[in-house]
């Protein structure tokens, strides 16, 4: 099994869902696209990791809903105590950052605005999640806890790379200035 398999069946060991409905859960986590998911829920469901069954939709096609068996609990029991596999970065704004001396001032000033923008809405998302979380659920051994400290590690991230979006934004305005005042 992938570690893409072991998110699905932590995600179903919290509720039953669809594999449209794993598609976005997973996202804030992994990113994964259909074409990844689907051949997985058959194969786990082929090895009695999973159940579904079909809900009859009157206004849409019929949707198959994915449940995770005591096996799948067992196979996530067992991830849990294998090696973690080191991240994996794709970062396009590391990239571009590094070639940032060939852009113009103006496109790069855009570049880091759009991307703190963005960071600012995570950090509002998070927010939010933190704030939806009951404070006595918030240790260890309830679902809660889990949500509570991803929420966390996340809303952490987009302040740093907020600060660091300020930082850079700050840097190129005052070369802005310095290059105006050469004018």
């Amino acid at each position: 099994m992938n570690t893409l398999s072991y998110g699905l069946l932590g995600l179903l060991a919290r509720r039953e869902s669809s594999g449209y409905e794993l598609m976005l859960r997973i996202q804030p986590f992994w990113q994964a696209k259909h074409s990844q998911i689907y051949p997985l829920l058959s194969r786990m469901e082929e090895k009695a990791l999973l159940s579904s069954y079909w809900v009859q939709q009157s206004d849409k096609p019929d949707k198959k809903i994915y449940a995770i068996t005591e096996a799948g609990m067992d196979k996530l029991r067992e991830w849990m105590h294998q090696p973690i596999a080191p991240s994996v970065n794709k970062d396009e704004l590391s990239l571009r950052t590094f070639s940032l001396w060939l852009s113009e001032i103006g496109v790069s000033v855009d570049i880091y605005e759009e991307r703190r923008a963005l960071y600012v809405e995570k950090k509002r998302y998070y927010e939010s999640i933190l704030d939806g979380i009951p404070k006595q659920k918030c240790e260890f051994g309830n679902k809660e806890f889990s949500s509570y400290i991803l929420a966390t590690k996340a809303l952490m991230m987009a302040e740093t790379e907020l600060k660091w979006c300020d930082w850079v934004l700050d840097l190129l305005g005052q070369h802005s200035m310095a290059a105006a005042g050469e004018s």
